[in-house]
């Protein structure tokens, strides 16, 4: 039986890692059904806040990946309107499948030149929608999407919401009839390994985050809610820094912590050693304004370290799960309340703990409904 043939737009893609949550989704995907889907992946030559092919990978020209998928990485010279409706055209395409909804090259090219046209256009908002990002330049995100629907670049097109939530926000934007396909992002493929055992003293806890350092993320926040925690608190930050005035009050609200509470950032982690940094941490500390997934999230839970993040997230009822805690932004006191519980968390409750975020992660990998969902996106 004949692949389906799926053209994907994105800036970063592997081997690039440092945007994060959008670039996991798509390799995710690509490693599960690369056996049933053709993907060529049109993408940057280099990471997230990167100024050179760091990687050195082939530019301007299609070469095979590791999983089997053809990717395409243009350099900023090889980028033109005639270089995407040569690429469009190159190929009979069952799909063409957009990530994001702001990006020049990746979201309103490749739209703008299939406008009209008999081609499938899916868009995966990615959480762009949600209401803590709509909330990050607004006006211009309105304003965007309000003259992109009145040229008629969305018409005919069909999106992807990883949840319920992210469905009705897209139906708010474009309309009670727009299609919308509920599919799940994808994990990395399961390994059968259960947690790895970590010593917790009543009056300490470490904790860690991956992500960038930003607004979104709530970096600031996280750090504030530690001050009136009392204990020995280490809390360990890897991420890009993506705004370095924010990053500089994240590091003013560190200056004023107790003595006892020690706040470390590392930069960003590859893929590959995420794994090691959640080995060494008793709870993942993320409070962000929206995740349309949370693939760090998902990660934790699968190596047994329960969570401590917002409600604005697909991970929910983690405290009935004894999991961790997801909390109202609204409420900070809830945090700080939940960080109190953590460092006088003994070794009994934290080990419950552990066995609940172990099973909460181990029953998403095992779940089949994702992957046959993704599949039935693609087919003709």
């Amino acid at each position: 039986m004949r692949k389906p043939q799926v053209l994907v737009f994105i800036d970063w893609y592997a081997p690039y890692f440092k945007a994060g949550g959008p670039v996991r989704s798509l390799v995710n995907l690509v490693e599960h059904l690369g056996a049933q889907v053709q993907f060529h992946v049109v993408t940057g030559d280099r990471d997230y806040m990167a100024t050179t092919n760091e990687a050195g990978v082939p530019i301007d020209r299609w070469t095979t990946a590791e999983a089997g998928e053809r990717v395409y990485h243009a350099s900023p010279a090889g980028r033109s309107w005639a270089v995407w409706r040569r690429l469009i055209e190159s190929g009979e395409w069952d799909v063409v499948y957009i990530n994001g909804l702001y990006s020049l090259w990746s979201t309103i090219v490749p739209l703008w030149l299939l406008r009209g046209s008999g081609v499938r256009r899916i868009v995966a908002v990615r959480g762009m929608l949600a209401k803590g990002p709509m909330r990050q330049s607004g006006l211009k995100k309105r304003a965007f999407l309000t003259a992109m629907k009145w040229l008629g670049a969305f018409k005919g097109v069909e999106f992807q919401a990883t949840n319920d939530e992210e469905a009705g926000d897209i139906r708010r934007w474009f309309g009670a009839g727009a299609t919308v396909h509920l599919v799940q992002n994808l994990a990395r493929q399961p390994e059968s390994r259960p947690p790895a055992p970590l010593s917790k003293r009543v009056g300490e806890v470490r904790l860690v985050s991956f992500g960038r350092i930003a607004e979104e993320k709530n970096t600031l926040f996280a750090i504030e809610r530690l001050a009136r925690v009392k204990g020995k608190v280490h809390f360990t930050l890897y991420g890009t820094v993506y705004d370095k005035d924010y990053h500089a009050r994240c590091q003013r609200a560190i200056a004023t912590l107790p003595p006892a509470t020690v706040v470390e950032w590392h930069g960003q982690l590859s893929p590959e050693r995420v794994a090691d940094a959640l080995r060494e941490a008793h709870f993942l500390y993320m409070p962000s304004v929206g995740e349309n997934f949370g693939h760090a999230m998902l990660e934790a839970l699968t190596a047994g370290r329960p969570l401590l993040i917002s409600d604005r997230t697909p991970w929910k009822g983690l405290l009935a799960a004894n999991a961790g805690w997801d909390l109202p932004l609204e409420h900070p006191e809830g945090f700080e309340a939940a960080l109190q519980q953590a460092v006088d968390m003994d070794q009994r409750t934290y080990d419950e703990r552990v066995r609940g975020a172990y099973a909460m992660g181990s029953r998403y990998l095992n779940d089949p409904a994702p992957v046959q969902r993704s599949f039935r996106m693609f087919r003709p």
